[in-house]
């Protein structure tokens, strides 16, 4: 089974230097562009049984410009959904300093951010959906999920088994590709955060 995980492509958070998280941003016209550019590139290189999307507006566009030329199923999964960030879904980087500083040693993993999640919460998250797809898709050769920088890179550290406190991370560009096999119980990365397509 392979598994290709795709971030969506530029928000218009991005170019508001805006908290995004749950705040549910629409993507921008080189968004839509490069979210076209993936699905073409798939399509024609790995293109899967079925695509799973989180269900923010820049998640579920990207992925329907793929399910548009590839033609298979889309299925909303919520738990693809970015890290709750709770009070700072949409607020400013400058104005969220202000009003919800940190300690300089950062906010314990099991403690939630105000009206949102923990790290902890967000990993168990990230390892419960991806165990989810794993196990009752398992027959299907390849399947898709588009999602977002954070939650893809908890879905890497679920997919290399590293523990809760490990402190990797995996940067995804704008419509940034991975490939991951499961075979025989091995798990193998085929490539990480792939942007030819652009």
């Amino acid at each position: 089974m392979e598994i290709l995980v795709i971030r969506h492509g530029q928000s218009e958070a991005d170019l508001l230097g805006v908290h995004e998280g749950r705040a549910d941003f629409s993507l921008t016209v080189l968004g839509e562009q490069q979210a076209k550019k993936m699905a073409a590139y798939v399509a024609s290189h790995f293109p899967p049984d079925i695509i799973f999307t989180s269900p923010l507006k820049r998640a579920r566009n990207t992925a329907s410009m793929l399910q548009e030329v590839v033609g298979c199923d889309l299925q909303v999964e919520n738990d693809l959904m970015e890290f709750n960030n709770g009070v700072l879904a949409g607020l400013s980087r400058k104005e969220a300093a202000i009003k919800y500083p940190l300690t300089s040693s950062g906010r314990p993993i099991h403690i939630p951010i105000e009206n949102g999640e923990s790290e902890l919460e967000f990993r168990f998250r990230a390892e419960n959906v991806f165990n989810k797809i794993v196990h009752d898709y398992q027959d299907y050769q390849r399947v898709a999920l588009v999602s977002h920088g954070g939650l893809i890179s908890r879905l890497l550290q679920t997919f290399l088994q590293l523990p809760n406190t490990s402190g990797c991370m995996f940067a995804t560009g704008d419509t940034g590709i991975h490939l991951l096999e499961i075979k025989k119980g091995s798990r193998l990365i085929k490539f990480l955060n792939k942007q030819e397509h652009l």
